[in-house]
């Protein structure tokens, strides 16, 4: 299953350079890296990044993460996916612009 990161252009350039991350300011705060499921990431792009649009939208396979990736209530007790360590560049499946159109943003075929 993929689950997704939605990371802003100068936090990919960052992870790309340096081959890992403990993710955004967001994901240090709380103490683990935030994804979302196919079912998720839209709302999670309209209310984290509504207004955003220099934004990647960044693939990974749910169970190449390993043991660190939990599942726990989070918005209306929903399961979202918790990573508690650095997340890998290596385990990238894929990366593609997320940018926002006039009704929000405008996600790659085949997400959902």
């Amino acid at each position: 299953m993929l689950i997704y990161k939605i990371l802003r252009r100068p936090e990919w350039d960052a992870f790309k350079a340096a081959g890992e991350t403990a993710g955004a300011p967001v994901d240090l705060a709380d103490g683990f890296i935030h994804f979302s499921t196919a079912a998720q990431v839209a709302e999670t792009a309209a209310k984290w990044f509504g207004t955003e649009s220099d934004l990647v939208l960044v693939a990974f396979n749910s169970t190449k993460l390993g043991d660190a990736l939990k599942w726990e209530p989070s918005r209306g007790g929903a399961l979202f996916p918790h990573l508690y360590r650095k997340l890998l560049l290596s385990e990238v499946v894929w990366d593609k612009s997320l940018p926002l159109g006039a009704t929000g943003h405008i996600f790659p075929e085949g997400v959902f």
